[in-house]
């Protein structure tokens, strides 16, 4: 790499921003100068990066002066709000919010999968779901083999996808319960301690919930399938970091378990936990602070030999967002 970038994180402050700072460490991204952007809550505040103490800025219109790469964590109205300022200044945005997704200009990117699509962006590239990167990164080497016809899912996803404060409320309830106490809920509509919520996001007008459409729109979009029927089931789980996804596919021809285990140990982003019989399988929390998408629970459908289920786990602040950004961007800067 031939020179330093330099590089605005928007939402600095907040859990995925957290990822963002020690992911740039941790794979030794090309920083010449880093630029931290919050709200006015957290102007001044000091964030560590490189050894160094840096102070957070607050996130404006002219905030991207001199930036080469923008990565948003902030939230979709934020990135509506500041992102085209960013492009305007010259930047390239990596946004992490559902505000860009399905714009037909805008691509969505999950390395492993579709890495091709990033050298089509205008400015700006699409970080997906959480829940839907884990499931396309463990399905693309089973589709390259067999093809995808059909898709249903259930999501067991952690709290840390909704923010700090959903940590804290599991925390606080987890201490309620166990001092008799009744359990306070603010950030959701129903305790979320010894629970689980099949609810993430809004209802919609067909009964299904925006996380469970984005899985829907999104797949098909980054696996260039847009008519492959996808189902999804998204529920909430008191596990602090980690989502866990039980996937069911449909293929056009006939699979194998064996098979499919070799193509996913051989698939990058991938590693293999599955062994059964000595309750060997991949667990939420295992995959917490670990880059992979773990796949165990790999089994044919006893009654439609086209058919696979299997059991993917991972970081949602890493691979489910961080991560898969900044890798976003160490394809960009190969160009």
């Amino acid at each position: 790499m031939s020179r330093g970038f330099k590089v605005a994180i928007a939402g600095a402050t907040g859990a995925v921003g957290d990822a963002m700072r020690t992911i740039l460490e941790e794979r030794e991204f090309p920083v010449e100068e880093v630029r931290f952007l919050a709200s006015h809550r957290s102007e001044g505040k000091k964030l560590t990066f490189r050894g160094e103490e840096i102070s957070v800025q607050v996130l404006g219109n002219d905030s991207f002066r001199g930036i080469d790469l923008a990565l948003f964590s902030a939230g979709s109205a934020i990135s509506k709000e500041f992102a085209p300022a960013a492009v305007k200044a010259g930047a390239v945005v990596v946004d992490n919010s559902s505000a860009f997704r399905m714009e037909e200009d805008v691509p969505l990117v999950v390395p492993e999968v579709n890495p091709e699509e990033i050298a089509n962006h205008r400015g700006i590239i699409a970080n997906p779901n959480c829940s839907t990167i884990q499931m396309v990164v463990a399905l693309k080497p089973l589709h390259d083999k067999w093809r995808l016809s059909r898709i249903v899912v259930s999501t067991y996803q952690s709290v840390s996808g909704t923010g700090r404060r959903a940590m804290a409320e599991l925390e606080e309830q987890v201490r309620s319960w166990v001092e008799g106490k009744k359990l306070e809920c603010q950030v959701y509509p129903h305790p979320i301690a010894f629970n689980c919520l099949p609810h993430i996001d809004v209802f919609l007008e067909n009964h299904y919930t925006k996380e469970e459409m984005k899985m829907v729109q999104e797949t098909q979009k980054i696996m260039k399938l847009p008519n492959l029927p996808v189902n999804a089931t998204a529920v909430r789980v008191p596990v602090m970091v980690g989502h866990s996804e039980s996937v069911y596919a449909e293929f056009e021809e006939e699979v194998s378990s064996e098979e499919a285990t070799l193509l996913l140990k051989e698939a990058p982003g991938v590693e293999v936990v599955d062994d059964p019989g000595k309750n060997v399988y991949p667990l939420a929390i295992d995959a917490e602070g670990k880059d992979p998408c773990y796949v165990g629970r790999i089994r044919v459908d006893l009654y439609n030999r086209r058919a696979l289920s299997f059991w993917v786990v991972a970081d949602n602040l890493r691979k489910g967002a961080a991560l898969n950004a900044i890798q976003i961007a160490e394809e960009l800067i190969k160009e």
